[in-house]
């Protein structure tokens, strides 16, 4: 009950500027020079310490041949203001940092398939420029981000607020389509470039993905389109990684994957896209914000970026009519 207490009148009672005298203090051994240094009175400097002591109920300093040292208590006390004031230090420079755009952290939320064409060049020109931000990327469907920016967890998403029940709650600036390729392994047999359909994949084991995935429906809807029905037994997973590398080990296995993320893996010879066009219509996705909350500098400069990087990504994959996430 002691240490409660104490901590509340600590809580409510004490000030930075007693903590800054500790430090004068340990500095200096000397009441009159740490109270000049600190710009205040011996008699308002004494008072201060008097009044930490009271609060901490035990006194911290005594007086040596060599001036005010501090006894053990007042070494913990002295060490934790230190540790206070450079916590405290930091922080000044970090708001600073991040009032200039040039510092700070940024939470992102992303769609997969806005990652190699969009997020990635983003973050790499924002880290060029900004070497001092923090960026936290987090990877998910657009439904799960969309509860994180409510909560606060992400300052911006990259993804569809039209999944929301109360879409007109956000913000949206649209950046580009999300369309999605199906994709086999690298020792997969060549089709030879030729056009096929889903019913040539018939002897092959799909990877597919939850329910809860965007991905998911729209494959059973493209096999529906197709007249076939979900593939039976399938390998699930919510992970891209694990989906590659199920993929690469096996050549009787097939999947989809967004056309971007697709094509970054083709292109270090890990998987093959298959010439399958899909009937689904191309989706959009774009940059999700709250309404009525202020943006940081730093998620403005994001938005800025985005506007440049994101919007070329449309052009180039327009032509694939495929939808994603």
């Amino acid at each position: 009950m002691a240490m409660k207490n104490t901590l509340d009148v600590l809580m409510s009672r004490l000030r930075m500027k007693q903590l800054q005298l500790l430090i004068a203090l340990d500095d200096h051994k000397s009441l009159h020079k740490a109270a000049g240094a600190m710009a205040m009175t011996q008699s308002a400097a004494s008072k201060a310490l008097a009044e930490l002591e009271s609060m901490l109920e035990a006194p911290l300093f005594e007086r040596a041949k060599t001036g005010l040292i501090p006894n053990p208590f007042g070494r913990y006390v002295v060490r934790y203001a230190r540790v206070l004031a450079a916590d405290l230090s930091s922080l000044c420079q970090e708001v600073a940092q991040i009032r200039a755009g040039t510092g700070g952290r940024l939470p992102v939320g992303t769609i997969m398939g806005a990652v190699p064409g969009v997020v990635a060049p983003i973050v790499n020109e924002m880290h060029a420029k900004h070497p001092d931000l923090a960026v936290e990327i987090v990877e998910d469907t657009s439904a799960n981000m969309l509860v994180m920016l409510d909560d606060g967890r992400v300052d911006l998403v990259i993804g569809r607020a039209s999944v929301s029940d109360q879409p007109t709650k956000y913000h949206y600036q649209p950046l580009t389509d999300e369309p999605l390729s199906v994709v086999v392994g690298r020792d997969h047999p060549n089709a030879n470039g030729r056009e096929i359909g889903f019913a040539d994949l018939t002897p092959l084991r799909w990877v597919t993905y939850p329910t809860y995935m965007p991905m998911s429906a729209l494959l059973e809807r493209e096999l529906d389109l197709a007249g076939l029905p979900m593939p039976a037994n399938p390998i699930s997973t919510a992970s891209p990684l694990i989906t590659v590398t199920l993929l690469q080990q096996s050549p009787d296995l097939v999947s989809i994957l967004p056309t971007s993320v697709a094509r970054l893996f083709e292109a270090h010879g890990m998987l093959r896209i298959l010439p399958i066009p899909m009937k689904s219509k191309s989706q959009t996705y774009g940059i999700v914000t709250r309404k009525g909350g202020a943006l940081s500098p730093a998620a403005q400069a994001l938005l800025r970026h985005a506007d440049r990087t994101g919007r070329p990504e449309a052009t180039q994959t327009r032509a694939c009519s495929m939808t994603g996430e």
